[in-house]
């Protein structure tokens, strides 16, 4: 393989510095950066280089100074008990109006699910490279994806994780298509976080006083899509990120990580570690939930993942709702929530508009610069 290392071409002038070549030897392998770890490789490649580390270095939080955590809620109950479930709803607009992020445990999903899933992701990517290969592929039409980076091309830098991306539903693959090793588990933990989602959409509706259904009659659990991702342990961690800094481009994300941690949320302009709690699982607010239809209520905040030099880290992120190519349903403001005192703020958008000008902008430039194109 032809990927120069960072000590290398820090030594060649820019004009010497071919990044699309670069680029597109590091795709050819079909490999990812754990075919670059199992080579052997001792530093980063220019590619994966990410200048935003400089101009964030200021904002990281350090471990002497006193910090927030995100806020973990309780699920235990909310069925059942009326008064619990008032005073869950509660802290969930709070944690979706200040934070963005929130963390829940008893959310129904067995420990014993969640950890397979995370093992059925190492499966995948630690079998042979040639088996990996059969998967690798750029077509976004297709249902089961393997590849580094699905904005290589576009994004500033390459980030230090390779990704197996699976559309569950509403069409979901064949089960013969899904990888044998991790084929079950898949299944299985799609069906069980989709309802989670539906509860938490819920959940989310009822924080801004609609009915209960309100959030998922519109469409937000309409269709998901599963990320695993896989960070490699990474020789020089300060020179790159596991994934840069952006907003999700979805109305919620659930993420499984495991222990090792690296999830970051810029709270209060500032880099906070979201720790991992066994069993938990990261609820995000994405974009289109955030301002498009809560009309600013919901924060969408940027998060990023930093590289670690111990690993394989492993996450599962899973989107509501993922691209529908050919959806022409505009979501917008929703109208039980405007008045003269909170006039929308955003017109109304397709999800494919969205995706479109969100992905045209390399996918991760944040939340405000995407967001304010769609502004009235």
């Amino acid at each position: 393989m032809v990927v120069s290392g960072a000590e290398e071409v820090s030594t060649k002038s820019a004009s010497d510095y071919d990044r699309m070549k670069e680029l597109k030897e590091f795709d050819d392998t079909k490999a990812g950066v754990k075919g670059l770890v199992d080579s052997g490789i001792v530093k980063v490649p220019r590619i994966f280089i990410d200048p935003s580390l400089k101009s964030d270095e200021k904002l990281v939080i350090s471990s002497d100074e006193k910090r927030s955590t995100v806020p973990v809620i309780d699920l235990n109950g909310i069925h059942e008990d009326a008064v619990r479930r008032k005073d869950v709803v509660d802290q969930v607009r709070h944690a979706s109006e200040t934070w963005g992020f929130f963390q829940v445990v008893n959310h129904g999903i067995p420990t014993s699910v969640l950890d397979e899933m995370l093992q059925g992701v190492r499966r995948f990517n630690e079998q042979d490279v040639e088996v990996r290969k059969r998967f690798y592929s750029r077509d976004t039409n297709k249902k089961v994806v393997y590849n580094s980076n699905f904005v290589l091309y576009q994004s500033a830098a390459v980030n230090w994780r390779d990704t197996f991306h699976c559309l569950m539903s509403p069409n979901p693959p064949s089960p013969e298509e899904i990888p044998q090793v991790c084929r079950d588990i898949m299944i299985k933990y799609s069906g069980q976080v989709e309802r989670l989602a539906v509860t938490l959409l819920a959940l989310l509706s009822e924080a801004l006083m609609l009915k209960p259904s309100h959030l998922v009659d519109i469409g937000c659990a309409e269709s998901h899509a599963i990320a695993c991702h896989y960070y490699p342990a990474c020789p020089q961690p300060e020179l790159t990120l596991g994934t840069s800094k952006h907003a999700d481009n979805d109305f919620i994300t659930i993420l499984l990580q495991d222990l090792i941690g690296g999830l970051q949320v810029l709270h209060q302009n500032h880099w906070l570690d979201v720790t991992p709690l066994r069993g938990a699982l990261v609820v995000n607010i994405g974009c289109v939930l955030q301002q498009i239809i809560s009309n600013d209520r919901f924060k969408s905040v940027e998060h990023r993942v930093v590289a670690k030099n111990i690993g394989p880290r492993v996450s599962v992120a899973c989107f509501f709702p993922t691209t529908i190519q050919e959806s022409i349903k505009k979501y917008g403001p929703i109208k039980e929530l405007l008045s003269e005192e909170n006039p929308p703020i955003y017109r109304e958008t397709t999800i494919p508009e969205f995706n479109s000008y969100f992905f045209s902008k390399g996918g991760f430039d944040g939340s405000s610069p995407v967001l304010d194109y769609f502004k009235l």
